[in-house]
C-alpha cells in the first residue's frame, strides 16, 4: 500500500467530512505519521501534500468527471470511496509524472482497503474510463460561466460575483443574453487560475537581526535553500524549503513566513520609531511583527485577538522574532471601550473576511463559503472598523485591509464607512517605493484603493488608508 496516498486519502477524508481546514488537517497528519514512526520520505511528504491541496483544490473539476462516469449519485458513494476516486482522478488530469496504470493500481488497492470488493470493482470501472481530455473538454462549454467554473474548479456563484464586479462587465454587459465583457472574462479566468497554483514560499527578513545577503548565505548553508530577492522590500523567495521551522536562522528570528503582498499593508500604515499602534484583528502575527520591525523595536502595539489560542500565536511569533514592544489582549474589536478613544497614532485592521484572496493556501475556502456569507461578513467587517474609528487620534491614519478580492468586503464597505464618517477622508497610497509593480497584477481605483489579485507570484489583498481630522 502506498504510504502517500494513503495518507493523502485519510486528510481528505477529515476535511471532507469533519469540516476539517487542508493545512491544518494534513499537518496534523504528518505529525501523528512522525510519532507512530511510519517512515516517510521527503518525495512521500511532498507527493502527499500535493495530492491532498490539489484534490482539494479541483473537487468540483474532478466531481463533474466522476459524475460522467458513475452510475451512482454521488451522495450515495461511500465518502472513504469517493476520496479514493477524487484523488485518482486528480493525478489522471492533472499530474503528468504518475503513470494512469500506478494511479489504477493504488486506488483500486486503497478502494479495497476502506471499501470492501464492490467498491474496489466501482473505482477500477471508473478509473480506467477517465483520461485527460474529460479536462479539455470543458473548455468547449459556450455558457462562459460554467467554463470557467469547470475549466477552473470554482463555484459558479463565485465566478458570476466576480464577473459583475468588474468595471469592463459592467460596462460590456448584454444583459439580453448573459454575455460578459472580453475584458472582465479574461480578468476572473486569470484570477481563478492562478487560485489553484502551488503558492510560492516568502520570507521577511528580520533586518533588526540580519541583513539580506547574511540571511541569503545562512539559508543555503543550513538548509540548502535557494533563496532570491522579492519583489516587496525585505522579502525573499525561498526554493527548495523543507522543514523550514527547523532551520537555526528560523528559530532565531532572523525571517518569518508571510506573503508578500500581505507585507505591503505595514508598509502602507507605514508607523514610525515610538508610534503607539493598534492591531485589532492581529493574529497569527504576520503583520504585527512587521510592524514591530518597521518601528524598530521602539514604541507600542497593542494586540487584540478574540481567542486565547490565537493571541498566543501572535505572542510566539514576537518572542522568536525578538520584538518587546507588542502587548496582547484576548478582545473583541466589535465591542466599544471608552478608554481607549483616541488613543493610537496608527491603527490596522486586518479584518475577518470570506478569504477568497488566499486559495493558493486554502483551497477549501471554496466549498466551505457560500454566496449569503457575504451578508453576515459585511456586518462584522463595517462594526469592527466603525468600532475602532474612533481610537484613532485626530491626525491619525487607519489601513482596513482584508484577503478577500470582492468589492463588496473591500470598497463598498469603505464607502459606506465614508458616508457615515464626515471626520474621515480617503488617504492616496503609492507603492512604487515599496514594489516593482510591472511584476505585480493590480488594479488602483484613482489611487484610493489597491486591490491585488492573485497573481503568480502573490496572494489577493485589499487596502485602504483613511485619516481621522
Amino acid at each position: 500500500m502506498d504510504k502517500a496516498r494513503e495518507l493523502a486519502l485519510k486528510v481528505l477524508y477529515q476535511i471532507d467530512k469533519n469540516d476539517a481546514y487542508s493545512n491544518i488537517a494534513l499537518d496534523e497528519a504528518l505529525n501523528k505519521a512522525r510519532k507512530d514512526r511510519l517512515e516517510l520520505s521527503k518525495q512521500d511528504v511532498g507527493l502527499a501534500s500535493q495530492i491532498v491541496y490539489g484534490t482539494t483544490a479541483w473537487r468540483l473539476t474532478i466531481d463533474e468527471v466522476i459524475k460522467k462516469y458513475s452510475k451512482i449519485r454521488m451522495k450515495k458513494i461511500s465518502p472513504w470511496i469517493l476520496n479514493v476516486l477524487r484523488l485518482s482522478v486528480y493525478q489522471i488530469l492533472f499530474l503528468d509524472k504518475v503513470p494512469k496504470s500506478a494511479v489504477v493500481n493504488e486506488g483500486v488497492n486503497l478502494a479495497k482497503r476502506y471499501g470492501h470488493k464492490a467498491s474496489s470493482n466501482f473505482v477500477n470501472a471508473i478509473l480506467r474510463r477517465v483520461e485527460k481530455k474529460d479536462y479539455e473538454a470543458f473548455f468547449e462549454i459556450k455558457n462562459d460561466v460554467e467554463r470557467i467554473s469547470k475549466t477552473t474548479s470554482m463555484p459558479e456563484w463565485l465566478v458570476e460575483e466576480l464577473l459583475k464586479e468588474q468595471h469592463q462587465a459592467k460596462q460590456n454587459a448584454d444583459e439580453s443574453n448573459g454575455k460578459y465583457g472580453k475584458e472582465a472574462l479574461k480578468r476572473v479566468e486569470n484570477i481563478c487560475q492562478v487560485s489553484n497554483l502551488k503558492p510560492l514560499i516568502h520570507a521577511r527578513i528580520n533586518s533588526l537581526k540580519t541583513t539580506q545577503e547574511e540571511l541569503v548565505k545562512e539559508l543555503q548553508e543550513q538548509g540548502k535553500v535557494k533563496a532570491k530577492k522579492g519583489e516587496v522590500e525585505n522579502f525573499l523567495v525561498l526554493e527548495n524549503a523543507k522543514n523550514i521551522e527547523n532551520l537555526s536562522a528560523f528559530k532565531e528570528g532572523k525571517f518569518t513566513i508571510q506573503d508578500e503582498a500581505a507585507g505591503l499593508i505595514p508598509l502602507v500604515l507605514n508607523p514610525k520609531p515610538k508610534d503607539k499602534v493598534l492591531d485589532a484583528c492581529s493574529s497569527p502575527g504576520g503583520k504585527t511583527t512587521f510592524m514591530a520591525e518597521l518601528m524598530e523595536n521602539q514604541g507600542e502595539i497593542m494586540a487584540w485577538d478574540l481567542h486565547r489560542h490565537r493571541v498566543k500565536l501572535v505572542e510566539d511569533t514576537a518572542k522568536r522574532l525578538g520584538l518587546h514592544m507588542i502587548k496582547t489582549e484576548v478582545k473583541d474589536a466589535t465591542i466599544y471601550e471608552e478608554k481607549y478613544q483616541n488613543s493610537f497614532d496608527k491603527i490596522l485592521l486586518d479584518v475577518p473576511c470570506l478569504g477568497f484572496g488566499v486559495l493558493k493556501r486554502k483551497p477549501d475556502i471554496k466549498w466551505k463559503r457560500k454566496k449569503e456569507d457575504i451578508e453576515e461578513m459585511k456586518k462584522l467587517q463595517l462594526q469592527i472598523l466603525q468600532t475602532c474609528s474612533n481610537y484613532l487620534k485626530p491626525k491619525g491614519e487607519l489601513v482596513y485591509s482584508t484577503c478577500s478580492i470582492l468589492k463588496e468586503e473591500n470598497e463598498n464597505i469603505i464607502k459606506q464607512f465614508l458616508k457615515n464618517n464626515s471626520n474621515f477622508k480617503i488617504v492616496k497610497m503609492d507603492l512604487s517605493q515599496y514594489i516593482k509593480e510591472e511584476k505585480i497584477e493590480k488594479n488602483v481605483e484613482n489611487g484610493n484603493f489597491i486591490q491585488v489579485y492573485p497573481n503568480e507570484i502573490t496572494d489577493g489583498f485589499f487596502m485602504a488608508k483613511l485619516q481621522k481630522a
